[in-house]
């Protein structure tokens, strides 16, 4: 059987929506089938129709023993889950709302859930589309990235024009409530279907901000969500400010681009903003990079436990935009590929980083796409090129810049014009 693997990096991006998110991984592998007794399943007769939830060919039944072509671990009693399995079917109250295949995907989340990770999760079918049209960038839901955080459900960053930003809904709020449901305890894939929905209907976040003494209801229309991938423009005449949103797969090209046209243009100097933004494919990631380090430098680290075992993740150039000072703006939202790039330019460069602290969304997800539905599994955890873990730590920026509530109401910038001040003091 082949799977493919999807190595993108944020976070956030537990899907562009979801988080932060959230690393994955770019790639193919095969998985080998054999043949093997299901042990200790302890089930007499197999029950038929299994063979039609697991598909067609997962399953060889033999004459005394059935036989999967992916068998149980070895030495794993399963009796307990067929016993369960039985006490269901027999004794629950409503069976005509018994569906084998919910059971089935109820189990596999269970096995998830039980291992304490946020960010492996299985994905249904449905859920799996939902992961790949976030994705490929275009969604319909209110346009923002969600996390878990000190295990409360939290806004990594609302996008640019969206309904969740136009809200007035900012990074670090915490989700308490989606409609009438409480979010404590629930499972972040749960949290986006509950957030997520069609064109033009209405969901209410019950949001807690830092410094309120209650809660506040916002009440957000859901819109089609098109990710935009960066914006820049010259400031005071020489000063290049380089807005990125997202790592999505448009950014790489996008970005090439808008160098060029900096590299054509009067700019001296650079602001990189990555304010905001989640995250997205760590390759992206490594190719902005390329153009602010020299070819070789090491953008980031993946570390799977073991020093022997880590792979480094190095610039591929052009390095053309290494002659130009620059900084680097950062704050809550600033997620996974972000933090990667951040701290490639900070450790390798000592590029000052301006604003708040950043998330710390810095593990890695592989996406294994299953028979049906998918499994979002980490595997790994991002280091910066110092060895620095960014998981549940983040960035702590040189320079601390704070945002407060007449900021926002009054659209001042005091991070933005921080950073155009220690510009313009470089040469």
């Amino acid at each position: 059987m082949t799977l493919k693997k999807v190595l993108l990096v944020l976070c956030l991006l537990v899907a562009i929506f979801a988080s932060l998110g959230l690393g994955f991984r770019l790639g193919q592998a095969s998985r080998g089938s054999s043949n093997s007794n299901l042990g200790q399943f302890s089930l007499e007769p197999f029950p038929s129709f299994l063979n039609s939830i697991f598909g067609q060919g997962n399953f060889i039944f033999g004459e005394e023993k059935p036989q999967l072509t992916v068998g149980p671990p070895e030495g794993i009693d399963f009796s307990l889950f067929w016993e369960a399995w039985h006490a269901l079917e027999e004794n629950f109250v409503d069976p005509e709302k018994i569906d084998y295949q919910k059971m089935i995907y109820g189990a596999i989340s269970g096995m998830t859930e039980s291992l304490g990770d946020n960010y492996t999760v299985f994905m249904a079918p449905e859920d799996l589309k939902i992961f790949q049209e976030d994705v490929a960038g275009e969604f319909e839901g209110v346009g923002m990235e969600i996390g878990i955080r000190e295990d409360q459900l939290t806004i990594i960053a609302p996008l640019e024009g969206t309904p969740a930003e136009k809200a007035g809904l900012r990074a670090g709020d915490k989700i308490i409530k989606i409609d009438d449901k409480e979010t404590r305890d629930l499972p972040l894939d749960i949290a986006v279907k509950y957030i997520r929905g069609p064109k033009g209907t209405e969901v209410v976040l019950t949001i807690m901000r830092e410094g309120w003494s209650e809660t506040k209801e916002f009440i957000i229309i859901r819109d089609i969500i098109e990710i935009p991938s960066l914006k820049w423009e010259l400031l005071d005449g020489n000063v290049a400010y380089i807005k990125l949103y997202q790592f999505t797969q448009a950014a790489h090209a996008d970005f090439n681009a808008a160098a060029l046209e900096i590299l054509n243009s009067p700019a001296e100097k650079i602001i990189l903003d990555l304010r905001n933004n989640g995250g997205g494919f760590l390759q992206v990631a490594q190719d902005i990079a390329g153009w602010f380090l020299e070819e070789g430098e090491v953008v980031t680290i993946e570390d799977t436990g073991s020093k022997e075992e880590q792979e480094f993740y190095r610039a591929e150039g052009p390095s053309r935009l290494l002659p130009y000072p620059t900084v680097v703006l950062i704050n809550g939202g600033s997620a996974s590929a972000s933090e990667i790039l951040a701290g490639a330019l900070r450790d390798n460069r000592g590029i000052e980083l301006i604003g708040q602290d950043s998330f710390g969304k810095g593990s890695i997800q592989e996406l294994e796409e299953l028979s049906e539905g998918g499994l979002k599994v980490t595997i790994a955890r991002w280091l910066t090129p110092k060895g620095e873990l960014i998981a549940g730590r983040g960035l702590e920026p040189d320079i601390k810049i704070e945002m407060t509530d007449e900021d926002y109401e009054q659209e001042r910038d005091p991070q933005l014009d921080k950073a155009i001040e220690v510009i313009k003091e470089m040469r």
